[in-house]
């Protein structure tokens, strides 16, 4: 599973999602509670500093772009300096605003939240002011988006209907939506409103309401497993879906497709904001059913992703390389930076599109002395990524004599790893580490100075390409094989 999901979110894509729904703009406004108000017992908020992200069906097209996703909006916002500041957030993230109509008789919508900051520290939400209108929009918006809708609709791969309930996605233009993608063979994902009538979200394709939504819509409490199943399986049917997808907090996630039903876990979270984890999960099934994953793969990087941003303060964006870097700190706890080779290069080639320098270097790393630890040091200080090729028991061997290695090469991989300035280790069988470099090829090759005159393996090939070759000084007196002769000695002695 730990590959599959490794490969799936490091070839998203960029696929083309069409965002439809409430586009809104969260404003933070962060100050120093330090005393209570002389004219009534409130906290007195002195302002540090102001603070705007996208929220909405602006979180759910930030999301997408931070993903790596093409994302088109398609909206109503307000002629008014909140949509102005809306527009720059959603532009700046690379996301497509055309689709964002402005209208002049109502504002864009807005959550004002005063945040204090107790010891300058510790955030915590005093008040949330809330602007906003639900009225229906005007027959002549309503068909302005809907020629846009019908204008985009062919050159995406999804749709997401992202719903607040602030009069843009009535019941007549929800269901004409979904009747067009249908006709158009385009998938529709929907994060409905908080209501017990879902009804004209008929036809779609999946839907993803959390577990007090799903609870109104079904008039019965979800409180476990079964309930949850009981609630999937109610909608799935009577709104004509190819899946549900009920968001369990802590517990992860219940899928419900024509097929299965089942808990998606998850792991267990500090959460520090639940805000905008189902605008995080909306993007993130949207970028991976696009991408060709089936749903049981893309409700678990969801689960990922809504995970992380949770952790996190607000509404804030998850991107596809903080989901890997998840995805691999999971697998195999302490063990998760030894990698065999292949999952090492492709590990590798997500990094390098992250602008990330690869440092090469490799030895045995018997026992492990000071020597090493400031080599490897060197080996930070040349880049960001360290890479170590670790001899295998019997490479160590051929080279050192059939009394070596004193430590196995699993005990050697486990203590490298626990060094803070490795960040990953492949055991090779080969006397030398030419093949691997060549598969890892670095930009730059590290090898101790008293193989300047020896020859560094690996450094034309490395310069080959413009790679870079530097020599470590050593520390005197510090090797494995000092450090093992000092312990036969003392054993030796009387």
């Amino acid at each position: 599973m730990y590959e599959n999901l490794l490969k799936t979110v490091t070839n998203l894509g960029s696929p083309k999602v069409l965002v439809v729904g409430d586009f809104m703009l969260d404003v933070y406004v962060y100050g120093d509670a330090v005393r209570i108000s002389p004219e009534a017992p409130v906290p007195v908020l002195k302002v540090a500093k102001t603070e705007y992200r996208c929220g909405g069906a602006g979180s759910v097209a930030d999301n997408l772009a931070a993903l790596g996703a093409t994302a088109y909006c398609l909206g109503v916002i307000g002629d008014d300096p909140n949509g102005v500041i809306l527009k720059d957030k959603l532009t700046k993230a690379g996301v497509d605003i055309t689709g964002l109509f402005e209208a002049a008789n109502r504002p864009t919508v807005s959550k004002q939240r005063l945040i204090g900051l107790a010891q300058h520290l510790h955030r915590q939400q005093l008040i949330r002011i809330d602007e906003e209108s639900a009225e229906p929009l005007s027959g002549e918006l309503r068909q302005r988006i809907l020629r846009a809708y019908e204008q985009k609709l062919c050159e995406v791969d999804v749709v997401c209907l992202q719903d607040h309930n602030k009069g843009l996605l009535s019941d007549s233009l929800c269901r004409r939506m979904i009747e067009l993608a249908a006709k158009a063979n385009k998938k529709v994902l929907v994060d409905p409103s908080p209501t017990s009538d879902y009804s004209k979200y008929l036809g779609a394709t999946a839907i993803t309401p959390n577990r007090n939504e799903s609870s109104a819509a079904v008039g019965f409490e979800i409180t476990d497993a079964q309930t949850a199943a009981r609630a999937a399986d109610d909608l799935l049917h009577r709104l004509k879906l190819q899946a549900v997808v009920i968001t369990l907090d802590k517990e992860g996630a219940y899928l419900k497709t024509q097929d299965a039903g089942k808990i998606i876990p998850t792991r267990a979270r500090s959460v520090y904001d639940v805000t905008g984890a189902g605008d995080m999960v909306l993007a993130t099934l949207a970028t991976s059913l696009a991408a060709g994953c089936d749903y049981e793969t893309a409700v678990q990087l969801s689960n990922i992703a809504g995970g992380i941003e949770v952790e996190k303060f607000g509404a804030a964006t998850v991107t596809a390389e903080e989901i890997a870097d998840e995805i691999a700190r999971r697998n195999g706890g302490s063990n998760s930076k030894v990698r065999a080779v292949d999952s090492l290069v492709h590990e590798l080639e997500r990094r390098r599109r992250q602008k990330k320098t690869i440092v090469f270097t490799n030895g045995c790393f018997d026992v492990l002395h000071r020597g090493h630890v400031e080599y490897l040091g060197f080996c930070r200080q040349h880049g960001d990524i360290v890479v170590v090729g670790l001899n295998s028991d019997s490479s160590v061997k051929t080279i050192k004599g059939p009394e070596r290695p004193i430590n196995n090469q699993l005990d050697r991989s486990i203590v490298l790893a626990a060094l803070e300035m490795v960040d990953y280790i492949s055991i090779f069988d080969e006397p030398d580490p030419l093949n691997l470099i060549k598969k890892v090829k670095p930009d730059v090759l590290v090898k101790g100075e008293d193989w300047a005159e020896k020859g560094v393996v690996g450094r034309e090939f490395v310069e080959s390409y413009g790679g870079e070759v530097a020599l470590a000084r050593l520390v005197e007196g510090r090797s494995s094989t000092a450090t093992i002769d000092k312990m036969k000695s003392l054993e030796a002695k009387p």
